[in-house]
């Protein structure tokens, strides 16, 4: 899924990140480095497509020189992967942000959420959240409680996705009020994980990185929608929507 890291990546470009690079599995490098000439790529071991368990080590060296990192969006499946995801999830101290497949790993291993290797922000759909918590529906007048107690207990900071967005670091709760509907397509989720990514790479606390990144999104979903219509937003819409989005914040 080369589209899902490319998204996530201009996204964080369009956020304020100096020096983007992205890892993806050498067979999709050609894919993803073609979206965007400003990224730099870096070719993983692949199997089947995806990226392999022998890419940890080159994974874990990338890591030592990045400020934040974000892990999930078109990683795809595999147990590999999983178990990848629970390496890194451990043993990186450099914040992450996790999404997409990353968390569908960390539900299959639930002893790397008990054991972060540094600061968490992670940003379930309920669908996924349902899976990290082993519940297959999230009743919305749980959705706070639930967030909160998970958050507190794993020591990180969950955006919950959806309508009114919650975020919240187990200590500190907000709802967010911007977006709307027709920010429900696919990628929109990447968008949101490289806003958030390069925020933290700012200097931004997780927490506020993450409230003020789940904002910016919001907010430039409708600035789409105030020009483009609900009907016809797609993610790259948000993407070309968020320099505005910044400038509204900069000039309020």
């Amino acid at each position: 899924m080369a589209g899902a890291p490319a998204l996530a990546g201009m996204a964080a470009l369009r956020s304020g990140v100096g020096l983007l690079r992205i890892a993806t599995a050498s067979v999709c490098q050609a894919t993803v480095a073609a979206f965007e000439p400003c990224a730099m790529t870096i070719a993983l071991p692949a199997d089947d497509g995806r990226i392999a368990g022998a890419a940890l080590d080159q994974l874990r060296d990338a890591a030592h020189e990045a400020t934040a990192i974000a892990c999930g969006p078109g990683l795809g499946r595999s147990d590999e992967l999983t178990h990848l995801v629970g390496q890194l999830y451990r043993k990186l101290t450099v914040p992450m942000v996790v999404d997409a497949d990353a968390l569908n790993a960390l539900s299959a291993s639930p002893d790397a959420l008990a054991n972060r290797g540094g600061p968490r922000v992670l940003t379930p759909h309920p669908g996924e959240f349902g899976r990290l918590i082993g519940r297959a529906k999230i009743p919305l007048d749980e959705r706070e409680p639930l967030a909160w107690e998970f958050a507190q207990k794993h020591d990180l900071v969950l955006v919950l996705k959806g309508h009114q967005t919650v975020i919240t670091d187990g200590r500190q709760l907000a709802l967010n009020h911007t977006g709307n509907p027709g920010m429900a397509t696919a990628g929109a989720g990447d968008v949101l994980t490289g806003i958030i990514t390069a925020l933290v790479c700012q200097g931004l606390a997780p927490f506020d990185a993450a409230r003020l990144g789940v904002y910016v999104h919001g907010l430039s979903g409708d600035l789409a929608a105030a020009e483009r219509g609900q009907v016809s937003l797609v993610a790259t819409d948000l993407i070309a929507f968020l320099p505005p989005a910044f400038q509204q914040l900069a000039n309020s």
